[in-house]
């Protein structure tokens, strides 16, 4: 059709390509929810319900988008901040990247995603140019309310953030740190292995996944 529309050779309804109204029942809406909140890729919930592939999609997209509206402005209390990378899996690239190499965090050739995120669990997160001073520092001013306890790791683009009103607690990971003693980074151990991550770090290991 000139409008760019299609129409159904049995139902005769005409419809936009990739914008069709999303019908699930209720019964099928609890089932992907359900999925979701036990950190189940897309992929996964596709094999497991048995949905067609772009009607998950467009159903996690959605869950997505009410999530996000939780997401309060200004964080306050304790939160973290950290840094990740994310591109994509190293077999999947182009062959000319492969053979040129990369290297793994800090450095990499992967598009760096910075975020913030509270104790109570909501999260910020933001794809960001570099992990620089100049960049991340002013996203901590917008989002984290002065007076609030900021936990990070030791990169050097939070130093500083203390003499902007900050309480700054610290944990350094290249000597096996992942608390500063305080309770101020509750821990969580992985089932595989003794490492010990952040909250903000299972979060990243979500992202990913997803």
């Amino acid at each position: 059709m000139s409008s760019g529309k299609r129409r159904c050779s049995e139902c005769k309804y005409d419809f936009i390509p990739h914008n069709l109204p999303l019908r699930l029942t209720r019964d099928e809406w609890k089932h992907i929810i359900r999925l979701f909140l036990m950190e189940q890729n897309s992929n996964s919930i596709v094999e497991r319900t048995q949905f067609e592939r772009r009607r998950v999609f467009r159903a996690l997209t959605k869950i997505r988008i009410v999530l996000a509206k939780d997401v309060p402005e200004i964080f306050s209390g304790t939160v973290e901040v950290d840094e990740t990378y994310v591109g994509g899996q190293w077999k999947n690239k182009r062959k000319s990247i492969r053979n040129h190499g990369t290297k793994r965090g800090r450095g990499t050739k992967k598009q760096p995603v910075f975020g913030i995120l509270c104790r109570n669990g909501q999260v910020w997160a933001e794809v960001v140019d570099d992990v620089e001073a100049d960049t991340l520092q002013p996203l901590i001013l917008r989002k984290v309310s002065t007076g609030s306890i900021v936990c990070s790791d030791t990169w050097k683009a939070y130093t500083g953030i203390a003499a902007r009103g900050y309480v700054h607690r610290l944990v350094n990971h290249d000597e096996k740190q992942y608390s500063d003693g305080k309770g101020n980074l509750t821990l969580v151990r992985k089932k595989l292995g003794a490492e010990l991550v952040l909250y903000l770090n299972l979060y990243w290991l979500y992202l990913k996944k997803a």
